[in-house]
């Protein structure tokens, strides 16, 4: 019995890591670096996910998984290549963040499917207690560094944007955690790619991002690893 409460709090407590870390990384990322650039790298998540599905779940790797992430390491390579030459690595802050989001995310993806018979309920609280707790922990530490500014007067107008778009963080972590639990992790990824789109056309009209050769070829190799998924049956 203590072995099974032990499990149980074990695999709880990845599900609140890895939701709170994807959160944190993506939106610090957003917010310092070029939008469509980091949801680019954040979306190597089928690259994440095959190899965290093999590992965790045991699914078989296939020859479609392996052109994926052939696919997806391919865009990342001319996402990220510089200009003056050198190895295609994370140029920056965001980009590392980005990355790491997308690990997480996949990684959180992966952990749902595999506790699919655990209660709705406790995979949503696990997920909402990582969110608070890993982003209150990396606000705390950059505000205690300097690194973060002070929060802004209590307006009524921002106070109604923040519950607005906390409103919403909300019923999209409930249907992120409904869904993942009931799909495979690739498709999951393939469903959820829709979001570059949005995030792109949304940063490019209101001047978060912008939109180079490399981060069009890039990106576009990076999308066909993700919608090469909905051809899997796994």
């Amino acid at each position: 019995m203590r072995s099974r409460h032990t499990a149980s709090f074990n695999s709880e407590r990845d599900i609140a890591l890895a939701s709170g870390m994807t959160n944190a990384a993506f939106n610090w990322a957003v917010v310092i670096g070029d939008v469509v650039r980091v949801v680019l790298l954040f979306y190597l998540m089928p690259l994440w996910a095959v190899l965290l599905a093999r590992l965790l779940l045991g699914e078989r790797l296939t020859l479609l998984a392996g052109a994926r992430v052939l696919l997806a390491l391919a865009g990342a390579a001319i996402v990220m290549w510089p200009a003056d030459g050198g190895w295609p690595l994370p140029a920056s802050l965001a980009d590392w963040l980005g990355v790491i989001g997308g690990f997480s995310f996949a990684l959180n993806n992966v952990m749902l499917r595999r506790e699919s018979r655990r209660s709705d309920e406790s995979r949503a609280l696990a997920m909402f207690a990582g969110g608070v707790l890993v982003a209150g922990a990396l606000a705390s530490a950059l505000a205690l560094s300097g690194h973060l500014a002070g929060l802004p007067a209590a307006e009524p107008l921002w106070l109604l944007g923040v519950t607005l778009m906390g409103s919403l963080f909300l019923v999209s972590n409930f249907a992120l955690q409904y869904g993942a639990a009931r799909l495979t992790a690739g498709a999951t990824a393939v469903i959820l790619i829709t979001e570059v789109l949005f995030a792109a056309v949304s940063a490019l009209a209101l001047g978060g991002g912008t939109l180079t050769p490399p981060l069009l070829v890039g990106g576009t190799l990076i999308l066909a690893a993700a919608l090469l998924s909905s051809a899997s049956k796994r």
